[in-house]
C-alpha cells in the first residue's frame, strides 16, 4: 500500500503536535525538545528527502574535487572546453596518461556515492514519487558514467552491495535506463498535481514542481535517444519521438539546474586557478563575433578572450592563469544539467534526420535564441543571419602553440539546398551547425560535449599537443573513453575482464581493450575527414 502523500502527512503532523499541546501530554518531558523522532522524520519526509537531495548533488557533482575530476580534468578537456594550468601535472587525462589516483574518481567514487542513497530510497519507502526520483536520478548520473567508459555495473548494483559486481554491456545499460525513465515519467505524470510543499525543501532543482520534473525526464530521454542515432537508428527515432510527444523543456524557465547553497567550482576556477577556458570554444566564439562571449568568460590580462591549448604541458602556471581567459562562475551560479537550448537543438537534429528540413531550421534558430536569452545577450537575429564569419585560427599569447588554420569552415547561418546542390553534403553541414551551436549553448557540460563530439565528430576540435598514450590514442580523434580504475583490476578482476570483452564486442573501431582509444557502443560514425 502506498504511503499517504507527503502534503497530507505534513498537515497531519501539525494536527498531532497541536493536539498533544492542548491535552497536556507530558510523557515525553525528559526527551530533548530539539530532537526529532524517527516517526516525525518519516512524516516530514526527512529520511527519504535527504537521500533524494544527495542524488541530485551527483548528477553534475557539486563536491569540488569530484566535479574537478569529472568535468574540469576529463570531460571538459575532451569536449574542447577546459585546459589545465598546473605546471606540475605531467600525468593527466588530457595528455592520455592519467595516474592511478585520478582514474578512480569518475568511476568508483561516483558509483559508490550514488548507490547508498539510491538503495535507501527504493528499499526504504513505498512512495512512488520518491522511487521515481531515485530511478530518474540514477539514470541522470549513470548515463554519464556509461558514456565515459562503455560497459559498467548497473543492473546488478540495484540491491547488491558487494564490490565484486558483474558489468552490463552498454547496449543493455541503455535499454535498462530507458525502462527506468519510462517508469519514472509515468509515475511522476500521475502526481503533477502534488503540491510543491511535499518536496520543495528537498528539491534543489525544481522545488517540488513535479510537472517540471516530467519535462526534464523526457528531455533526458531525448538526449539519450539521439545518442543512439548512428548505432540503432530505429530505436533512436522511436525513443526520441516518444520523448518529444511526452513534453520536453522548451523554455528557459524550465531549465534543469542544481541550486546548491554554494557553487564550489569557484574554488577550482577562481581560487585555485587550476584551469582556464580551452582554445577551441574561444576560437569559435571570437571568430563568430559571438555576443555571448562577455556573458560567459573573462578576458585575459590584455583584455582579450583567448583560451589555453588543451593537452599541453604547462611551463608556468602563473603565466597561464594571466594569459588565458577564465569562465564566469560565482558562488550563486547554479550547476546546469540540461537547458531549453539543448532540447531545441536535439529536436532540430531529429527533424534534420527524420522530418522536415524547414522545421529543423526553425528549431536550430530557436536553440540559438534560447541560448542568447539564457545568457542575457542581445543580437541573436544578426548572429543567425551571418553567412561569412568562421571560427578564428588560434593565436597563442605565449607564442608556443598557435595554429594558422581554422578548426572549421562552418558558418552560423543555416544553409538551404537548391536543385543543383548536393543535398547530403548540405545536410551534413547543417548537422555540424546544430552540434556546434549546441556545444556553445551547453557550456560547461564537459561530459556531454565530449559525448556529442564522439558521436558526431562535431565540433571540429584542435588535437592535443602531447600524446602520452603510448600509441593507444590517435591524436586526430582524441580520447574515446576513460580507462577503468586500477582498483577494479585488484578487487573485481574476473568481472572486469568480462567487461573488457563486452567492450571489444561492442566497439566498431580498430582499437580494442581497456584503453582510451577504444570506441564505445554508440560511437560508430565514420570519422570526419
Amino acid at each position: 500500500m502506498k504511503k499517504m502523500n507527503q502534503y497530507m502527512q505534513l498537515l497531519l503532523l501539525s494536527v498531532v503536535l497541536l493536539t498533544a499541546g492542548c491535552t497536556g501530554d507530558f510523557e515525553d518531558m525528559n526527551r530533548n525538545p530539539n530532537q526529532v523522532t524517527d516517526e516525525e522524520m518519516d512524516v516530514m519526509n526527512y529520511k527519504t528527502g535527504t537521500k533524494v537531495k544527495a542524488l541530485q548533488s551527483l548528477v553534475v557533482p557539486v563536491q569540488e574535487h569530484m566535479y574537478q575530476f569529472n568535468e574540469s580534468l576529463s570531460g571538459g578537456p575532451f569536449g574542447g572546453y577546459i585546459g589545465a594550468t598546473v605546471d606540475t601535472w605531467r600525468t593527466k587525462f588530457e595528455t592520455f596518461n592519467p595516474s592511478a589516483d585520478w582514474r578512480k574518481w569518475p568511476f568508483a567514487n561516483v558509483i559508490t556515492e550514488t548507490y547508498t542513497p539510491y538503495r535507501g530510497i527504493v528499499n526504504g519507502t513505498e512512495d512512488e514519487v520518491a522511487i521515481a526520483f531515485a530511478k530518474l536520478l540514477r539514470v541522470a548520473i549513470m548515463h554519464r558514467v556509461t558514456d565515459s567508459y562503455g560497459p559498467i555495473p548497473y543492473s546488478n548494483l540495484e540491491n547488491n552491495e558487494s564490490i565484486t559486481v558483474v558489468y552490463d554491456a552498454q547496449k543493455d545499460v541503455y535499454a535498462k535506463m530507458f525502462e527506468e525513465l519510462d517508469a519514472a515519467i509515468e509515475a511522476l505524470g500521475r502526481n503533477t498535481t502534488l503540491p510543491a510543499e511535499a518536496w520543495n525543501r528537498y528539491d534543489a532543482v525544481y522545488y517540488g514542481n513535479i510537472a517540471q520534473w516530467v519535462k526534464y525526464a523526457n528531455s533526458l530521454k531525448l538526449r539519450m535517444a539521439m545518442r543512439m542515432s548512428y548505432v540503432d537508428e530505429a530505436a533512436a527515432r522511436t525513443k526520441a519521438s516518444e520523448a518529444i510527444a511526452g513534453g520536453v523543456i522548451t523554455a528557459n524557465a524550465d531549465n534543469a539546474a542544481m541550486h546548491a547553497a554554494e557553487n564550489r567550482t569557484t574554488l577550482i576556477y577562481n581560487d585555485w586557478g587550476d584551469h582556464r577556458v580551452g582554445a577551441d570554444i574561444l576560437c569559435y566564439m571570437t571568430g563568430y563575433n559571438d555576443p555571448r562571449l562577455e556573458k560567459m568568460f573573462l578576458p585575459n590580462d590584455n583584455g582579450k578572450f583567448v583560451g589555453i591549448r588543451i593537452g599541453i604541458d604547462v611551463t608556468s602556471k602563473s603565466a597561464a592563469v594571466n594569459k588565458y581567459s577564465n569562465m564566469i562562475v560565482t558562488s550563486a551560479t547554479p550547476y546546469m544539467w540540461l537547458n531549453a537550448a539543448e532540447t531545441a537543438f536535439l529536436r532540430a537534429e531529429y527533424e534534420l534526420r527524420w522530418g522536415s528540413a524547414e522545421t529543423a531550421r526553425s528549431l536550430y534558430e530557436e536553440g540559438v535564441r534560447l541560448s542568447f536569452e539564457e545568457r542575457g545577450a542581445a543580437g541573436a537575429d544578426a548572429y543567425l543571419a551571418d553567412t561569412e564569419s568562421k571560427p578564428a585560427p588560434y593565436s597563442d599569447p605565449l607564442s608556443a602553440h598557435s595554429v594558422s588554420l581554422r578548426q572549421s569552415q562552418i558558418t552560423v547561418a543555416w544553409e538551404t539546398a537548391g536543385e543543383e546542390d548536393d543535398a547530403d553534403a548540405i545536410r551534413e553541414r547543417n548537422l555540424e551547425r546544430i552540434i556546434t551551436q549546441k556545444w556553445i549553448a551547453i557550456f560547461p557540460l564537459g561530459v556531454e560535449a565530449w559525448s556529442e563530439y564522439r558521436r558526431t565528430g562535431y565540433p571540429r576540435l584542435l588535437p592535443a599537443v602531447e600524446n602520452k598514450s603510448g600509441g593507444t590514442v590517435d591524436l586526430a580523434h582524441g580520447a574515446r573513453r576513460l580507462p577503468y580504475p586500477v582498483e577494479e583490476y585488484q578487487r573485481n578482476n574476473a568481472n572486469l575482464q568480462s567487461a573488457i570483452q563486452l567492450l571489444d564486442s561492442e566497439t566498431q573501431g580498430s582499437r580494442k581493450g581497456d584503453i582510451m582509444g577504444t570506441r564505445v557502443w554508440w560511437d560508430c560514425k565514420p570519422y570526419n575527414n
